[in-house]
């Protein structure tokens, strides 16, 4: 299997932090190579959970993947509506 894909929507800043691979997770958008999936962390912040919850329950995380994962997200929802 290859390098896993970087996703960088333009102009939005720590989606570096966003990778997308093939062999990993279904090819999900996952933050930094982990196994965690962006939607796993949006959907945690959906329910409710604070930043801090977020990140005790996954040690891997650091602050910046959190935004991250909602810049990325912002910016693949207005890419969808826009296209």
């Amino acid at each position: 299997m290859g390098e896993p894909m970087l996703m960088s929507p333009p102009q939005v800043a720590g989606c570096g932090r966003i990778t997308v691979d093939a062999g990993k997770m279904g090819g999900q958008a996952c933050i930094r190579g982990l196994r965690i999936p962006v939607d796993t962390i949006t959907g945690q912040l959906a329910l409710g959970r604070s930043w801090e919850d977020i990140l005790l329950g996954y040690p891997d995380l650091e602050p910046e993947d959190i935004q991250a994962a909602l810049d990325y997200t912002t910016a693949i929802r207005r890419h969808k509506i826009s296209a």
